[in-house]
């Protein structure tokens, strides 16, 4: 099984989406389930098999939280050295193409989310960051194409 190495933050949010999951939802669905089921026939109650998916659906969304939360792995960021690009560092780039600038945290996939410049160490550009220092020049394959950027940053994840 593979490990998830979240930050303290990443971790008490993986611990509350957890929460929510069993403690709201699925009650709440639950709940549903057993309004539906009071309709009559249940071989013709689209309401109660819509209910029934969506119970399956978050029990299957609970099953998954709870197998990260089980492999996980906190780590210190205050420990982390921005010697090198790694998880939990932050890291600017300029595009050489482009002339411009970009900055991009790398955390595990269980934390990613590209839109706040969130990415995984497994992706594409966290693979391609990944041990880069200052000064290096990178070419990493993306679906658009190739980008060279050179590192011109590297700063510990407060």
């Amino acid at each position: 099984m593979d490990k998830h190495y979240l930050s303290k933050s990443g971790m008490e949010k993986l611990q509350a989406d957890l929460n929510d999951w069993k403690y709201v939802k699925r009650p709440a669905m639950v709940k549903q389930l057993q309004i539906a089921r009071e309709h009559g026939d249940l071989s013709e109650n689209a309401e109660y098999h819509a209910a029934k998916e969506e119970l399956a659906r978050i029990d299957s969304k609970i099953h998954q939280l709870e197998a990260t939360m089980n492999s996980a792995v906190m780590i210190d960021s205050s420990k982390i050295v921005a010697d090198k690009v790694r998880l939990l560092t932050r890291v600017r780039v300029r595009d050489e193409k482009k002339k411009s600038e970009r900055e991009f945290t790398i955390v595990s996939a269980a934390e990613a989310n590209p839109a706040e410049g969130r990415i995984s160490h497994q992706s594409p550009i966290g693979q391609g960051l990944m041990g880069s220092k200052i000064g290096d020049k990178v070419e990493i394959s993306i679906p658009a194409g190739v980008v060279e950027w050179t590192i011109l940053d590297i700063f510990p994840l407060e």
